[in-house]
């Protein structure tokens, strides 16, 4: 059994920040229970109510990232209380690098890794100037803001897409992919019964994170006739925050089962066929270990475009297929539809987003960090 260590996790703000950090942390603890475990957060982020589930300790750093629209445009369109977000940072950023000094010296941790977000930022340069051994951990094919102006002084950096090694060329950089949830696969024979499916036909699972995708959601209303007059199912998960909206249509269609949130993703990819999904870093990185044909309909309010960069590099490699936000309405139900008559390229997918899969990146980081140790 490896000797504990004291480990620090930083960053948050989403979901795809927050359940990287969560399974490197179980990684840790199943390696040995007597790891030391401390998350550090924004106060104000949904990581500081996710995080205490799962058992672990957090600290909340009073700071937020900057809002780059104009401050003109932002005093006439918005109003003066969104200016004093930008005009409280530097005290948010005094009062962050102070709550680091105080966290970093309490608990000196044995290793520190950042995954994004901008409580990582001040944390992971006062944890590197008081000389802890820091990590960052890039997610998106394309680094953030924060992690370009973090790899300047950050030594180490562990990435899921082999094109950053020319990015951070100064760094020493682990390929090892995105660390993501233990995924538990079988073919349940309950999967079919637990949505009410029809067995003997083929499954489209359309997925728009858990709060929904505006654009996704449309995509099925605008094709409902398509759907119910097809030979197809779709599983629908349409996010807590459009479903009662969606309901109030009374839509009836025994080739549409409705759900705001799935609790058996186990079961969805059981049965799915084609899956259509957003095309953030760590749901890519779940999907390539699914290696089910895939449609990427990359957000459009993403900061620096991850999401399209995410998808382009898997669409490069012939692992899935790109729709366009704005053409989603139109062309995303014919689009899965015509692609279960070209099983040539279904299987050209399933094979590519094999080679593409890390089933094991979360493992590999945290021996890694051993060695780094």
């Amino acid at each position: 059994m490896h000797k504990p260590k004291k480990i620090i996790l930083c960053g948050g703000g989403t979901g795809g920040h927050i359940f990287p950090m969560l399974a490197i942390a179980e990684e840790f603890k199943k390696l040995n229970p007597d790891n030391q475990i401390l998350f550090v957060g924004s106060s104000d982020r949904m990581e500081m109510e996710i995080v205490p589930k799962y058992n672990f300790q957090i600290y909340g750093l009073w700071i937020s990232g900057i809002k780059r629209s104009s401050i003109i445009l932002n005093i006439i369109f918005i109003g003066v209380p969104f200016i004093l977000k930008n005009f409280l940072l530097p005290f948010k950023l005094i009062f962050s690098i102070i709550k680091s000094l105080y966290i970093l010296l309490r608990h000196k941790p044995d290793f520190i890794i950042g995954f994004g977000g901008y409580s990582s930022g001040p944390f992971l340069l006062i944890s590197n100037f008081l000389n802890f051994k820091t990590a960052i951990q890039e997610q998106n094919s394309f680094p953030g803001l924060t992690n370009k102006m973090l790899s300047n002084r950050i030594k180490y950096i562990f990435t899921a897409y082999e094109n950053l090694s020319d990015t951070f060329i100064k760094n020493t950089v682990f390929n090892f992919g995105n660390p993501i949830r233990n995924l538990k696969f079988n073919s349940n024979k309950n999967s079919h019964e637990y949505f009410g499916l029809d067995k003997t036909k083929k499954t489209i699972l359309v997925l728009g994170g858990s709060l929904g995708a505006k654009s996704i959601n449309e995509s099925i209303l605008n094709n409902i006739s398509l759907i119910r007059d097809s030979s197809y199912q779709v599983i629908w998960q349409t996010g807590k925050f459009y479903y009662k909206n969606i309901l109030s249509k009374n839509i009836k269609d025994n080739n549409l089962v409705i759900k705001d949130f799935i609790d058996r993703m186990d079961f969805a990819y059981n049965v799915s066929d084609i899956i259509v999904s957003r095309a953030g870093a760590i749901a890519i990185s779940e999907l390539c270990v699914i290696s089910k044909p895939l449609i990427l309909i990359p957000s459009p309010n993403v900061v620096d475009d991850h999401q399209t960069k995410n998808a382009n590099a898997i669409a490069e490699r012939g692992g899935c297929i790109v729709i366009k936000d704005s053409d989603a309405k139109n062309t995303m139900i014919k689009t899965a539809f015509d692609l279960f008559e070209n099983k040539t390229r279904m299987n050209k997918m399933k094979d590519s987003l094999m080679k593409l899969a890390s089933p094991d990146a979360t493992k590999k980081i945290v021996n890694k960090i051993y060695d780094l140790i």
